[in-house]
């Protein structure tokens, strides 16, 4: 069993091994369990950073056994400079997600934990398979545990959010499936994902896969107008659920258009470029402003992800070596900065059980350590140079900007967007005087929430003042996709 395999079922035994546990009164034990296997899950993915080569495109790590013979199918997995940092990312997560539940969550604690573990090895099974059906069902089994944590901890409207996000997502891969099993035949009896970049399909072929593969995994970005189930959803969950939908569950979408829409469909990729970057340009304006009027923390943050979800659509297809990497540097930077931004949420309603703007003010004068911590986040989540959220957005409208002014234009208005209801919703929680009794009465954070909030403080930073290393390794992969695309259109 290699790395990545270890990777996969290393934090779905841990899952496994704590709904077996069960009983609310070994809690303890159980958060004890928890967090060991969370460590070690993202320990097993270090090894991949450090023994990585960035100048190849070629996919490193690689596994392959049997699996279904009868129909060829394999367990086959891999790596390259697309995929990489989304495994290790996953992996922290999962870290903070079980390091944030530990006095928070106090009802059925072992399922709480195990749903989280159980969903971070399926999550790094999507960005690592290179079978079409291994793929499938690791995109599909993700939906089940994220279900179950929305509809079990969620809040008043937890069902309806939960089959909304069921239906949604589960609906749209059905066409996906189609694709994948008319690929299976075109290709001679395969899966191989890889195999399938190099099939020689016509244009009308291409332009249905595109848009089987486009129905699944625009819904997962999730790009407008098939946006409307994550506000419900990220309204609902609870913290991890919440943190975990946006940092890693969205990306999943954006990370199939990569490995799937551009290289095996690039003739309709290309065809269907201004389609698709209408879609991301009126995520970016419209959900915005959108953004601008909520009165509810976790809503506003919610329709900022989609906003900033736009982002990496349109960097995807402008073609660009720049606005490329871009969008996938702002898939990674969104991970740490929109899972921030939840947690803060999460952080005030633990103590006064309300998301609303309105039941706050001057939360500075009662939590000075935490409103620091709120602030930081809230500029990344600007776009402010030195923080994370700001290298993605910046590559992505230089890129952009050697495409198309008015493109490059368009999209840069989500900086002045994002700082108006970044900034309107910490001026009305954080500044001024003392709003309320409740805010009155707020204790700072404690050491579990401040070591929790400094770990992504310092992912923030890192990546916002030194990206190169999240640049470095994505280069090569990013160029070799180009060219395929490229090359593809010239024949």
């Amino acid at each position: 069993m290699g790395l990545l395999s270890i990777a996969i079922w290393l934090p779905i035994a841990f899952g496994v091994l704590l709904l077996a546990l069960g009983r609310d009164t070994q809690a303890p034990t159980v958060r004890a369990v928890a967090l060991v296997g969370a460590l070690a899950s993202f320990a097993v993915t270090i090894p991949l950073i450090t023994g990585f080569d960035p100048t190849t495109a070629a996919m490193q790590f690689q596994e392959t056994l049997p699996w279904i013979d009868r129909f060829n199918m394999k367990y086959r997995l891999g790596l390259d400079g697309l995929s990489l940092w989304f495994v290790p990312l996953t992996a922290f997560i999962t870290v903070i997600v079980v390091i944030s539940a530990w006095e928070v969550v106090t009802e059925r604690v072992a399922s709480y934990m195990g749903a989280f573990l159980i969903l971070s090895g399926l999550m790094v099974g999507v960005f690592s398979a290179l079978d079409g059906m291994l793929f499938y069902v690791f995109f599909e089994a993700t939906l089940i545990p994220m279900y179950i944590i929305i509809g079990v901890w969620g809040g008043p409207r937890r069902v309806y959010a939960a089959f909304k996000f069921f239906l949604y997502t589960l609906l749209g891969s059905l066409l996906m499936l189609v694709a994948l099993v008319y690929l299976y035949f075109k290709s001679g009896g395969s899966f191989d994902i890889l195999a399938w970049h190099k099939l020689p399909l016509p244009m009308p072929a291409q332009a249905l896969l595109f848009f089987a593969f486009f129905a699944a995994f625009s819904v997962k970005v999730p790009m407008w107008p098939v946006h409307t189930w994550l506000p419900d959803a990220h309204v609902e969950a609870p913290t991890g659920g919440s943190v975990v939908l946006a940092a890693i569950m969205l990306k999943l979408g954006a990370y199939g258009f990569l490995r799937f829409s551009l290289p095996i469909a690039p003739d309709a990729a290309r065809a269907y470029a201004g389609f698709m970057i209408a879609l991301s340009l009126i995520a970016v304006v419209y959900i915005g402003l959108v953004a601008l009027v909520q009165q509810d923390m976790k809503k506003l943050v919610a329709y900022s992800s989609i906003a900033h979800m736009g982002f990496v659509t349109l960097g995807f297809f402008l073609f660009n070596g720049l606005a490329t990497s871009g969008a996938i540097v702002q898939m990674i930077s969104h991970g740490f900065v929109s899972g921030a931004m939840f947690l803060c949420i999460g952080v005030l309603y633990d103590r006064v059980h309300s998301r609303e703007i309105s039941a706050y003010g001057g939360v500075a004068n009662t939590m000075p350590m935490f409103a620091a911590f709120a602030m930081l986040f809230a500029m990344a989540n600007c776009g402010l140079p030195g923080t994370a959220g700001f290298v993605g957005e910046w590559m992505v409208i230089l890129g952009a900007v050697q495409s198309n002014f008015w493109i490059a234009l368009a999209a840069a208005t989500t900086l002045v967007f994002g700082a108006a209801y970044t900034l309107w919703m910490v001026k009305r929680v954080y500044f001024g005087a003392v709003a309320n009794d409740h805010v009155r009465q707020l204790q700072d954070i404690n050491g579990r929430e401040f070591f929790m909030l400094a770990l992504l403080a310092a992912a923030v930073l890192w990546m916002g003042l030194y990206p190169k290393p999240f640049t470095d390794v994505m280069n090569v992969s990013v160029d070799a996709l180009l060219r395929h695309v490229a090359a593809s259109k010239l024949q």
